[in-house]
């Protein structure tokens, strides 16, 4: 017999499971990328590395290889001036009032700024108002013409029927008087009857008479009041028909219609005259400047005031016109400063300098500016007022070669200043300087 199989020997107590571990992952699948994605990321980084290149090299030729900014200095009259701001205003000019009517609207306005010659019609007001009170006036006035010619004709009706009753009576008195005059040859009673009647004629001849002077004041009573009724009517003829005259405007001399601003709604709501504004009688309305007599009216600082004088050289310029340069003299200085309404306030003077040829384009209320001139200084080395810097608390220049990014410090002396020039003793005639600070491009680099 073959022998028993034999048992594992088993540990004894509980059974242990086995301890608990990192399991491994599952292999992840690889995912390829694009070609074309790849080739433009390249592109992007190549382009961006040649933008970046590009960029240096140009801050490197901005910092090491800029020429500095300059102005040749130069030789010749040097003006010294005092500047003024200021406007065009003329010396003589036409205002246009509106006549004294009541319900002025107007009508129509010539072109505002075109030129208008003397006499032609510059603004019409509404007469519609007028010309019907002018209808209602003449028929006043022809009632009242016939009024006054019926009083006439029945005046001198009655005057007749007067004369003839006036002479019945006389001829009643000398009838009586005839049979009075019979007493001697009549009897008494017939006499004094006769008497009677001759008192009785007398008595009625008065009568009449008086009748007749009654008549004849009635009459010229009468005819007075229509007579003045009939003037009246006809005076409210005529002044509606000079009315209706003063609703054309014409232009007292020639030049630029201008108009003025209308004020009647309020500061706020302000605008020159237009059509369908009513007008307030006696108003101005217009204005037209001689052009012929332009002026340029310029505020003068206080402190400059007692540098300048009258027939002094002036150069008028136009903010509008910068191509201009219009010679002048001062004509006239207000001898008192006048307050400003600008704020804050300030006090200056005002100097007038006629314009001896003013320009086609020019027009009033142009601003601008006039150069006095001061003094003249012959042969001056003028520089442009921004080329002067200061060092150490001398003034210096910056003598710079043309197309050069190099410089040399030279000290100078002021002779004078003006705005925008200065005139320097100390370089060359045509030397170049620098009109900025070359100190400062070092240190940005």
């Amino acid at each position: 017999m073959s022998p028993a199989p034999q048992r594992e020997a088993r540990p004894e107590g509980p059974i242990q499971s086995p301890a608990p571990g990192p399991r491994p992952l599952a292999p992840i699948p690889r995912r390829r990328i694009p070609r074309s994605l790849i080739k433009a990321a390249i592109w992007l980084v190549i382009l961006s590395a040649l933008a970046a290149g590009a960029y240096g090299f140009y801050r490197l030729r901005q910092t090491q290889g800029a020429a500095i900014p300059a102005a040749p200095a130069r030789k010749g009259e040097f003006l010294v001036l005092i500047r003024a701001r200021g406007e065009l205003k003329a010396g003589r000019s036409a205002e246009i009032y509106a006549p004294v009517v009541p319900s002025l609207r107007i009508a129509w306005l010539a072109p505002a700024g075109e030129p208008i010659e003397k006499g032609e019609t510059a603004i019409k007001f509404d007469s519609s108002a007028a010309e019907q009170q002018l209808q209602q006036n003449d028929a006043a006035l022809r009632q009242a013409q016939a009024t006054l010619d019926q009083q006439i004709a029945q005046a001198q009706i009655t005057a007749e029927q007067d004369k003839s009753d006036l002479a019945d009576a006389q001829y009643t008195v000398e009838k009586a008087r005839l049979e009075a005059s019979k007493t001697e040859i009549v009897s008494q009673i017939q006499g004094e009857e006769d008497k009677i009647d001759l008192g009785m004629a007398r008595a009625k001849l008065r009568v009449e008479q008086a009748t007749v002077d009654l008549h004849a004041a009635a009459d010229r009573s009468k005819r007075g009041s229509l007579t003045r009724l009939r003037d009246k009517a006809q005076n409210d003829v005529d002044v509606t028909k000079g009315r209706i005259a003063q609703m054309q405007i014409r232009a007292p001399l020639g030049g630029i219609l201008t108009f003025n601003t209308n004020y009647s709604q309020g500061w706020m709501n302000a605008k020159p005259y237009q059509v369908g504004d009513n007008v307030c009688p006696g108003c101005a309305i217009a204005e037209i400047p001689d052009l012929t007599t332009l002026e340029m009216e310029g505020r003068i600082e206080e402190t400059d005031r007692g540098r300048i004088s009258e027939r002094q050289d002036v150069r008028v310029r136009i903010d509008s016109l910068p191509e201009l340069a219009l010679p002048g003299k001062i004509g006239f200085i207000s001898p008192l400063a006048e307050l400003s309404n600008e704020y804050p306030p300030t006090r200056s003077f005002r100097a007038h300098a006629p314009i001896a040829h003013p320009d086609a384009h020019l027009r009033p209320g142009m601003n601008g500016g006039m150069d006095i001139i001061i003094s003249r200084i012959p042969d001056a080395i003028s520089i442009p007022a921004k080329a002067l810097f200061t060092r150490t608390g001398k003034p210096i220049v910056y003598l710079v070669a043309p197309g050069s990014s190099t410089y040399k410090i030279q000290e100078v002396q002021i002779l004078a200043r003006n705005p925008d020039e200065i005139a320097i003793s100390g370089i060359a005639p045509n030397a170049a300087v620098a009109i900025i600070d070359p100190t400062k491009l070092e240190k940005k680099k």
